[in-house]
C-alpha cells in the first residue's frame, strides 16, 4: 500500500474588485443572475454565469419545484442554456453566487456534486480547463480547473 495525496490550490480574493476585469464581469453576472432565481421553498437564491470561447456570457438561476427534486441548480441551468445556445463553442469559466432572500452570503456558495460533474463533462468536452469562481460577499474563491473542486472526475465511460 502507498499513501497518495491530492493537492488543490485556489486563489482567494477579499472582494470582487480584486478580480481581473473578465472575472469581475462574470462574477457580477452571477450575482445579477440571482434575480432570476425561483426559490419559494428554500429562499436560497443562486445565480450562475458561464463565459464561452466567443466571449458571450450566459446566465442561469436555480429553479425550485413543489415536486422535489424536479427543480434545477443555477449552474446547470446556465451550462445547459449555454450549450444549447452555442453548441459549437466551449465554456471557458463559470461563476456562481448565492444568498438568502436575494442577499448574497458572506461565504462563497459552492456547487453540489451533480453540478460539479456536469462542469467536469463540459471541461472534458472542451479538452481544456474551465475555471470556477465562487462568489461570496466577504471572499471569493477561484479555481483554475474543475479538477480542483472534483478531483476524481467520473470519466470511466
Amino acid at each position: 500500500m502507498t499513501e497518495q495525496k491530492i493537492n488543490i490550490s485556489y486563489q482567494e480574493f477579499a472582494s470582487i474588485d480584486e478580480l481581473n476585469a473578465e472575472d469581475r464581469e462574470l462574477a457580477q453576472a452571477a450575482i445579477e443572475g440571482m434575480q432570476g432565481s425561483y426559490a419559494p421553498y428554500s429562499h436560497f437564491n443562486v445565480g450562475a454565469a458561464v463565459r464561452m470561447t466567443n466571449g458571450q456570457i450566459v446566465r442561469g438561476a436555480n429553479q425550485e419545484n413543489a415536486a422535489f427534486p424536479s427543480g434545477l441548480c443555477a449552474e446547470r441551468t446556465a451550462m445547459f442554456a449555454a450549450s444549447a445556445k452555442y453548441p459549437d463553442k466551449e465554456m471557458v469559466s463559470i461563476a456562481l453566487a448565492g444568498g438568502v432572500y436575494g442577499r448574497i452570503t458572506d461565504e462563497p456558495a459552492t456547487p453540489c456534486g451533480a453540478c460539479r460533474q456536469v462542469m467536469a463533462q463540459y471541461q472534458t468536452r472542451a479538452g481544456k480547463p474551465m475555471s470556477v469562481i465562487m462568489v461570496g460577499g466577504k471572499r471569493i474563491w477561484k479555481f483554475e480547473k474543475v479538477d480542483d473542486i472534483l478531483p476524481l472526475i467520473f470519466d470511466s465511460i
